[in-house]
């Protein structure tokens, strides 16, 4: 069954409704779902089975239901409820992976509401640990220049926590601030008395071969997320921020996911007398059985020109992030952030996000 398709199933009142039964769910592009709704969303997931999804364009409400629901993608800029709800997962099954943005803005006041960035490294390993490598994934999104931070400052923050990091983390994913493409970051920042500056390409082709010389040091995988420049030069792919790769890697064992995936699953060719297994196709994923993967094209082209990311469905709602990011795209104001998050506390275990 695919990502969109629907049945009928019971709301808590007894309706029955539509309801899409996503194998692929991402929480959330739209809001910090493991800050600040874990205890909401796993209830809905492990108790209610579904929950409710109001469209941000149109206004519609759609149900979705979890029952058919194999790997869930967090995103994050704080984690760590995540930790005491992982048993969850692990006793349906449900695998999953972090996109976890570990920024350090702290002396600019850009990141209000986030922890000190000494317990957010923390937390970060502790998910490792809990996880297992690559299952936590550095991001440093956005990188953003103001008249209090430049290039090389944003290195300096880099390399702080790239060192930190090191045996943590197998990639680190960053993106450039795009501000006067987006009304609403612009307006945030005028508001806030930021004075920003939107990247040139030169900008970026600077940054990126100052990236790659530190980078000598840890030797991560470099990515960008929807960025049309190409960094390939500098050792920088295009990330798959819902990466199908990745997620064979992590549950490759998981017949019903992979069948989702179109995967192909082939015996690694006997080696010879050097050793040798021989040229594999392209895009062929190993892994640890002596075999390995190739798969179809799953990408999601509902989603921006150079997003990479493969077809899921996003379960948050824009307005209800309360970090505070003076940056921020998925909130009109923070003080809308901030009524509907009191909204939630008064109805904790509803539908949507905001229990109404």
């Amino acid at each position: 069954m695919a990502t969109w398709d629907k049945i009928k199933l019971p709301r808590d009142n007894g309706e029955l409704v539509d309801m899409q039964v996503p194998i692929l769910v991402s929480a959330s592009r739209s809001t910090d779902i493991p800050a600040f709704y874990a205890d909401w969303f796993f209830h809905r997931l492990d108790v209610a089975g579904y929950s409710a999804w109001t469209n941000p364009f149109n206004g519609v409400r759609s149900y979705v239901s979890y029952q058919n629901t194999r790997f869930i993608v967090f995103w994050s800029k704080n984690p760590a409820p995540l930790l005491e709800y992982l048993p969850i997962l692990e006793r349906r099954g449900i695998g999953c992976y972090i996109q976890y943005s570990l920024n350090d803005y702290e002396k600019e006041g850009l990141e209000k509401c986030v922890p000190p960035i000494a317990q957010r490294i923390d937390t970060f390993k502790q998910l490792v640990d809990r996880l297992g490598s690559g299952r936590v994934i550095w991001r440093f999104d956005p990188l953003l220049l103001t008249d209090q931070v430049n290039i090389d400052s944003l290195l300096a923050k880099i390399n702080y926590i790239g060192n930190r990091l090191q045996g943590y983390t197998e990639k680190l994913v960053f993106s450039f601030a795009d501000i006067l493409s987006y009304r609403k970051v612009q307006s945030n920042l005028v508001k806030a008395n930021i004075r920003f500056n939107d990247w040139t390409e030169d900008q970026m082709r600077e940054f990126a071969e100052k990236l790659a010389s530190l980078n000598l040091n840890w030797r991560y995988e470099l990515a960008t997320c929807g960025e049309k420049i190409n960094l390939t030069q500098y050792g920088v792919k295009r990330n798959h921020c819902i990466d199908d790769d990745l997620i064979i890697r992590f549950a490759y064992k998981d017949k019903i996911l992979m069948d989702y995936l179109k995967v192909k699953r082939i015996p690694l060719p006997q080696p010879d007398l050097f050793g040798n297994i021989g040229q594999l196709p392209e895009g062929a994923i190993l892994l640890p059985d002596n075999t390995y993967a190739v798969h179809g094209d799953n990408k999601d082209k509902g989603q921006r020109q150079f997003c990479g990311c493969i077809k899921s469905k996003d379960i948050g709602e824009y307005n209800t992030c309360i970090h505070g990011c003076e940056y921020c795209y998925a909130n009109a104001s923070k003080q809308v952030a901030l009524k509907n998050y009191k909204t939630h506390k008064e109805h904790l275990y509803g539908e949507t996000i905001t229990g109404i």
